[in-house]
């Protein structure tokens, strides 16, 4: 509904589970953390069906509005009639959209807590999560489209868990690897995506080191680091937007289809694996714990298929990037 530039802008205030409480050092001591954030975000009262859809109506409204402000277009005529809405009712339009969005946003910050909290504090402090979650809320937000019918929690829960995992796998990135070795893995990966669409394949690491002037035993070393250390940064897709992290939790985390798949969404995902080939379906199936709800390991999935655990990687890219083609792209972008 909404873009990214025009929250920023204006600013989406979002209480945060450090900040948002007023409590004393000594309270906190005494009392779950979390617990006192929900205390404070249970204050707003949860949104109805109709709710959602009026409220994203006002958004839309209000984005239209910002649109025209910004390009001027304000009050101009074209045939004696008023074209465009005056500077005053375009800028009250826009003020409530804000108000929307920020409504939209505090009667949904619960569903955050409850998401982070599957996650367990094992991977980061709970905390964290649910800070990391509130940003995939936010985003969630500025993509619903009310006319397709979806549920909001349940489209939203998709980009809270991304925000989530994304937020672990840079933390694990940052415990793990040197500073100008992420710089450099980034380089790497770039130049990866880049030459796979110029190409219409995945690039030999020669092919990388040419691109990138770097020794190729150095551009072997950060393959080598990427897939140990940073595996959820794997790209899915070919404009490297989304990646492997942002679709799934890390292995020791529940399956995606505990933790928000309904039983619609899982159907219909269950549909689409149906259109793979077997080797293709079984493979994400077993990575994903469709099956069992265990996600299997590439070396695991491999052995059965008397592959290597490589060539597995590269059949579940190729299927994950099939897959987000068949789905509805507002879901799975």
């Amino acid at each position: 509904m909404a873009s990214a530039t025009t929250t920023k802008e204006k600013g989406a205030a979002v209480p945060s589970p450090r900040t948002g409480t007023r409590s004393t050092g000594r309270e906190i001591e005494g009392r779950d953390s979390v617990g006192m954030y929900l205390d404070e975000i249970a204050r707003t009262p949860l949104l109805d069906a109709i709710t959602e859809v009026e409220l994203s109506k006002t958004i839309e409204a209000g984005l239209l509005a910002e649109h025209l402000l910004a390009e001027g277009r304000v009050g101009r005529k074209k045939g004696g009639a008023p074209k465009y809405a005056t500077q005053e009712e375009l800028e009250w339009l826009a003020e409530e959209g804000q108000r929307a969005i920020q409504r939209f946003i505090e009667a949904n910050l619960r569903l955050v807590v409850s998401i982070a909290r599957k996650y367990g504090r094992s991977q980061m402090p709970m905390l964290d999560l649910v800070q990391e979650g509130n940003t995939g809320l936010i985003r969630a937000v500025e993509k619903f489209d009310y006319a397709k019918g979806y549920k909001f929690s349940t489209y939203a829960t998709w980009w809270v868990r991304q925000a989530i995992t994304r937020g672990i796998a840079q933390q694990a990135r940052v415990v793990r690897l040197p500073v100008h070795v992420v710089e450099e893995l980034n380089q790497v990966g770039a130049a990866r995506r880049t030459l796979e669409r110029q190409l219409g394949r995945e690039p030999d690491p020669e092919e990388i080191a040419a691109e990138l002037d770097m020794d190729i035993e150095r551009v072997l070393d950060l393959l080598s680091w990427g897939r140990e250390h940073v595996s959820l940064d794997t790209p899915v897709d070919d404009e490297g937007d989304t990646s492997l992290g942002d679709l799934i939790a890390q292995e020791t985390a529940p399956g995606p289809d505990s933790t928000f798949l309904d039983v619609e969404s899982r159907d219909r995902l269950s549909h689409l694996v149906e259109l793979l080939d077997d080797r293709a379906a079984d493979i994400i199936r077993s990575r994903y714990g469709l099956v069992d709800g265990r996600q299997h390991k590439l070396a695991d999935i491999g052995a059965k298929h008397g592959i290597s655990a490589e060539r597995v990687r590269q059949l579940e890219r190729e299927a994950l990037h099939k897959l987000r083609q068949l789905a509805d792209p507002d879901l799975a972008a």
